[in-house]
């Protein structure tokens, strides 16, 4: 299976990740997949592929087995199998996709333990980092995307070996463990998001730092 990106232990594939997992060795998922909400952002038109149900995040968990992972998870859809301990990513106050109808949106979401092999000075289960809004001023490149610092406080807590994001998005996760000095894997479907990933990765465009290179280059999205 050729990779779509590969340099600096990073490797990328342009696919599903039910089809390419079978064929790629990893030590830990962590990944912020489809939640089964039928997301659509509310500053463009962007939608979350196979976010129609949780279908793909549990054949992903599924062909994953026992293994160390992290994942995130929304309150109203059903949490996965194996889950040993919940995380709280506490936003910050910054209300998220949630119903418009009432005055009070989501500031939390939910990380699902699994497997075993997490190491690190015992806290409690609430990790706070603010999340920016989204937008064209944004800097963001993906309407559900996630701080690359969040992804690194994860990540430092997992087994060590290589990361694999069988649902990488714009490429928060693969930034985070390049960061950290480990080798990961990323998967994605929208071949946009995996071109997204790949010039972050090379232009060395970190959370927190200016990103209008890439996004005059690739358009917002």
């Amino acid at each position: 299976m050729k990779p779509y990106y590969e340099h600096g232990g990073v490797v990328i594939f342009h696919g599903d990740s039910r089809e390419v997992m079978p064929h790629v060795g990893a030590d830990v998922l962590v990944t912020d997949p489809p939640y089964g909400i039928g997301y659509r952002s509310g500053w463009s038109d962007a939608m979350v592929a196979n976010d129609e149900s949780s279908a793909a995040r549990d054949a992903a968990i599924a062909l994953w087995g026992g293994r160390p992972a992290l994942v995130f998870g929304r309150w109203s859809v059903k949490r996965p199998a194996g889950v040993r301990a919940l995380l709280i990513w506490d936003k910050g106050d910054w209300p998220g996709m949630g119903d418009l109808e009432i005055p009070w949106g989501p500031s939390t979401e939910e990380i699902y333990v699994i497997g075993r092999g997490f190491t690190g000075k015992r806290t409690g289960q609430i990790i706070r980092d603010s999340k920016r809004r989204g937008g064209p001023s944004s800097g963001r490149f993906h309407p559900t995307e996630k701080p690359v610092g969040l992804m690194e406080t994860l990540i430092s807590r997992c087994p060590p070996g290589v990361v694999i994001d069988p649902f990488m998005g714009s490429g928060s996760t693969i930034v985070a463990a390049k960061n950290l000095g480990r080798r990961s894997i990323g998967i994605e479907l929208e071949e946009r998001y995996c071109e997204v990933a790949a010039r972050r990765l090379d232009q060395e465009v970190l959370f927190g730092t200016p990103q209008t290179r890439v996004r005059d280059e690739m358009g917002e999205v």
